[in-house]
Formats: C-alpha cells, sequence, structure tokens
C-alpha cells in the first residue's frame, strides 16, 4: 500500500545531469509545482557542454526568488560516473538536513507524480528504502522500448538479484527514494561503484545494514529529448559489481 503526504518534510531531490538542457526546466517545473512544501532540488551538472549547468543556476535564481531556497545547483569538473555524481548530491543533501533523499533522473523517465506516494510510503512505514518499480505488479516501460531492451533490462535485473539473492524486485531501478538514516548507515562515500552498478551496491548494503526495502510501481519512460548515458564500460562493470559485492560479504 502507498500513502500520499502533503507535510512539511525535508525531502531533496537529487538530479545528476550531463547534456540534459532541454530536459532540465520542465522538469524543474514538474517536481517544484508539487504540493510538497519541504521539497527541495539539487542538480548535480558534470561541466555539461550544452550548458546545462548555466541553465540549472538561472532555474535556481527563478525559484529561489522568493527568499526559499528551492533549488541549488552542485557543479562538478570531472565526469567520472552517475554513482560518484549522486554520491556527492547526496552526501551534501544529508549534510544540509534532509531526511530523505530522492535519485532521479533528468531526462524525463522517472514519473514526478510518484515523489508523494514515495515519501508518504517512506514517511508512514518507517523503511529506509522505497523504490519505483518497473518489475512489481502494475510496474510498466514505456511502449516504445523494443523487445532487445526490454529482455536486457529484465535479464540484468534478475542476474543482480540471483547473484546477490535479494527479494528486491528492481534491484537495479534508479527511481529510489532514501531515509537520511540509511544513507548515514551505508557510510555513500565508502561506495565502489562509479557507473549505474551503483544503483544495485547502494541498495544491497543498505539492506545488509537493516533498513528494510518497498517497491511501489511506476511506468518507466523512454527519454524524449537527447541521448541515453549508458556505455559498454557501465555495463561492464554492471556485470562484475554484484559478483564482487556476493564475494566480499559471504
Amino acid at each position: 500500500m502507498t500513502y500520499d503526504v502533503g507535510a512539511d518534510v525535508a525531502v531533496t531531490v537529487v538530479m545528476p545531469t550531463y547534456n540534459e538542457a532541454a530536459n532540465l526546466p520542465r522538469m524543474a517545473e514538474a517536481l517544484l509545482g508539487l504540493p510538497l512544501v519541504g521539497l527541495h532540488l539539487k542538480v548535480v551538472d558534470d561541466s555539461s557542454p550544452d550548458g546545462t549547468g548555466r541553465i540549472a543556476e538561472e532555474l535556481a535564481e527563478k525559484y529561489n526568488a522568493d527568499g526559499r531556497r528551492r533549488m541549488s545547483v552542485l557543479h562538478r569538473t570531472e565526469k567520472d560516473g552517475l554513482g560518484r555524481a549522486y554520491v556527492a548530491g547526496m552526501s551534501a543533501a544529508v549534510d544540509e538536513g534532509a531526511e530523505y533523499v530522492v535519485q532521479m533522473d533528468a531526462d524525463g523517465s522517472h514519473p514526478v507524480e510518484a515523489v508523494p506516494r514515495m515519501l508518504g510510503t517512506a514517511v508512514a512505514s518507517g523503511v529506509g528504502l522505497v523504490i519505483g518499480s518497473r518489475y512489481v505488479e502494475g510496474g510498466q516501460l514505456d511502449d516504445d522500448w523494443g523487445a532487445h531492451r526490454v529482455l536486457l533490462s529484465r535479464f540484468a535485473n534478475r542476474y543482480a538479484r540471483t547473484v546477490l539473492g535479494t527479494k528486491i524486485r528492481d534491484v537495479t531501478a534508479g527511481f529510489n527514494l532514501w531515509s537520511a538514516r540509511a544513507l548515514r548507515d551505508v557510510d555513500l562515500r565508502s561506495l565502489d561503484s562509479a557507473g549505474y552498478s551503483f544503483q544495485v551496491e547502494l541498495k544491497f548494503k543498505a539492506v545488509r545494514a537493516g533498513h528494510s526495502a518497498v517497491e511501489i510501481p511506476i511506468r518507466f519512460e523512454e527519454r524524449t529529448e537527447g541521448v541515453s548515458k549508458m556505455t559498454l564500460r557501465t555495463q561492464l562493470e554492471s556485470a562484475v559489481v554484484p559478483v564482487r559485492l556476493r564475494l566480499r560479504n559471504r
């Protein structure tokens, strides 16, 4: 069961960006238009050549104009992986007093309207992690995904689940809400993964630290602007990390 929440809960959405100039303005508008008075958007930009960092600063100036700090930008000079960007942004969010932290893509693939349900579920249940899941009942993938991509996604998820022995159905999910306590217990800066496998490593270590996870169904959409950041290197890392985690934690 999921719950809606409108309380003044301090929640920071951490959104890594690299060449997302076409997507960021509409994502910021949608998120900061949610009925969550405690919501803050933190963009982590890896020196995007298309000017995403500059656009983020302009948006922050716009949304902070009423004196409330609703949006901030963290500029990184080195593009060293999605995981590293998330560690920087999530660590800063916790240090700044966020009670909950959301991981969210800037490309529109994660439904903004699910954030209040995820937050409400976390507050009501007390779990350390709420996952926007494609692979629980009611979860969906965009109809534009080809059969090859669907099979690859399902295989990668099943592979990681099997190797790690986890009951989380969407262990590779990138749309997650964390309690600050769970993130402190994991110690974000101790994580090894630089790429997309960061999602798997963080969930695995949080569960091992004693935190429960709840999955709520979402529809995962295809991006409408820009290109995917998935590379062969990140795919190889995603294959190796579950095995490494299992061997280290036998």
